[in-house]
């Protein structure tokens, strides 16, 4: 039993330190203007996101060196707001854009920042440990539209099947 425990164990750390084949986390990354509220502007969607509008992430620092992370969107069908509150702690040292998340106790997956606006943070593409998993943020609850076909198409050229990207409704009222 102990040695199914620790191959668990060993499975997930891997997990959190994987990336796609094309995607390679930014460097010169600067967490502290990585922190406040992102809005979702496109993503591929996921059982825990299917369905829901509106949808946030805000990070904030931990006292362990880490960040909270609460995921934040509205559910059209129940009429109701879901809310999951996770952590995510660096993976390869604090000024590269790879971490690793957890909104379930002790399993992390890969957050990887490929692209990243570098003046002003105003947006960034997110994958996860492979191309299932892709989220366009941005500062602002909507994005120039030429600025997101050009996100969305950087993302396809990564491997990102363009025909499983859904743009996210920001506008909808609860």
């Amino acid at each position: 039993m102990r040695l199914f425990m620790l191959a668990c164990i060993l499975l997930l750390s891997a997990c959190s330190a994987k990336t796609p084949e094309h995607v390679k986390p930014v460097s010169n990354f600067d967490g502290p203007r990585y922190l406040g509220t992102w809005y979702e502007i496109a993503r591929i969607d996921s059982r825990f996101e299917k369905g829901l509008s509106r949808v946030t992430a805000t990070y904030t620092a931990r006292d362990d060196g880490g960040i909270t992370v609460v995921n934040r969107g509205f559910e059209a069908a129940s009429g109701q707001w879901k809310e999951s509150v996770g952590k995510a702690y660096f993976v390869d040292g604090k000024d590269k854009g790879h971490l690793k998340v957890s909104f379930f106790g002790p399993f992390y997956g890969a957050y990887v920042v490929f692209e990243l606006e570098r003046e002003g943070y105003q947006y960034a593409l997110i994958s996860g440990p492979d191309t299932s998993y892709f989220w366009l943020l941005s500062r602002t609850p909507t994005m120039d539209e030429k600025l997101r076909r050009e996100l969305i198409d950087k993302a396809v050229a990564k491997g990102f099947r363009r025909e499983d990207i859904l743009l996210v409704d920001q506008t909808a009222a609860p």
